[in-house]
């Protein structure tokens, strides 16, 4: 796609995206509000956003609070919704639930519109991570150049809506993505950073190239079975545990941002749980396999290989 026309595609699909977002909120603003508790988890500042967490402390909002703080939090694009002090870099959660009356065409009104949102945002996220044709560590310069301020953690998130379940509780989730890689993509994704010939701070421009190079050799260096991985952490996350007695099933969801749950009226309102501190020392793992041993390979890719030689 031609950079203009990429260009033009994601102010329109922003533009999109902010006019669902708004027209959602007035619906959701208009409707019963049944029961609502959010969880507001500590700002993290510029600079942080790499600090080992070990503890979380967490704040409850209810009713009109907790739907009002969900509702903005639903339109926060950009970095002009928020404090220059906090990280762009880190994701702004906001656990918990919101729960409405919507019956008949509501119901289908109000799924109509998220449905629509979730498509811009999945749209918006193909435009700047595919069609883009850029490699990850050119794309922050060129969606900041175009869209300025845009917070893309917050853009691609989707609104999650659900039909009222019977309850809701919280949690937190430690977990790592680990992803079977092969050399040839390995190779690629290297030979691209190469090509695209930009400095990554804290190096000069020759500086990253030659740290790139020494990755390269060091995949070419490794004997042909080697199988890779990436095994990258991920930061304790908030869920949500959603129990339906009439399937005798609970689902664990994500739940960074405030879950819309609709409800035909008062008698279908959920059980809402509560969202307890997080403290690293005293967490309780249901299972934890041995890990299999793993050489780390190239340290800012989590990659790792099961052979050396």
């Amino acid at each position: 796609m031609a950079r203009y026309d990429l260009v033009a595609d994601l102010h329109e699909c922003v533009n999109a995206l902010e006019a669902g977002l708004g027209a959602l909120r007035q619906h959701i603003e208009q409707q019963p509000l049944l029961i609502a508790r959010v969880f507001s988890l500590p700002e993290i500042e510029k600079g942080r956003e790499h600090d080992e967490i070990e503890r979380i402390a967490v704040t409850q909002h209810l009713g009109k609070t907790a739907r009002d703080m969900a509702l903005t939090h639903y339109c926060r694009l950009f970095m002009q919704h928020q404090s220059e002090k906090l990280s762009t870099k880190a994701a702004v959660r906001l656990p918990g639930a919101i729960c409405i009356e919507a019956d008949g065409d509501v119901h289908a009104q109000i799924t109509q519109q998220v449905a629509e949102i979730n498509t811009l945002k999945q749209r918006l996220e193909q435009l700047i991570t595919v069609e883009s044709g850029l490699p990850s560590e050119a794309r922050f310069e060129f969606v900041h150049q175009h869209l300025r301020g845009l917070i893309t953690l917050n853009a691609y998130r989707s609104v999650t809506l659900l039909n009222a379940p019977d309850s809701l509780r919280f949690g937190w989730a430690n977990k790592n993505i680990i992803k079977n890689v092969t050399r040839d993509a390995v190779v690629e994704q290297l030979e691209r950073s190469l090509k695209a010939n930009r400095a990554q701070a804290p190096w000069t421009r020759e500086q990253w190239a030659e740290k790139v190079q020494q990755e390269l050799e060091a995949i070419l260096a490794l004997p042909a079975g080697a199988k890779l991985k990436i095994k990258r952490p991920v930061k304790v996350q908030p869920i949500a545990r959603v129990w339906r007695a009439s399937e005798k099933k609970q689902v664990q969801l994500a739940c960074p941002s405030p879950l819309l749950v609709l409800c035909r009226d008062r008698t279908q309102v959920p059980i809402l749980g509560e969202l307890l501190n997080y403290d690293a020392d005293n967490v309780a793992w249901r299972h934890k396999p041995l890990a299999e041993p793993l050489h780390l390979i190239i340290p800012r890719l989590h990659l790792w290989s099961d052979r050396l030689a």
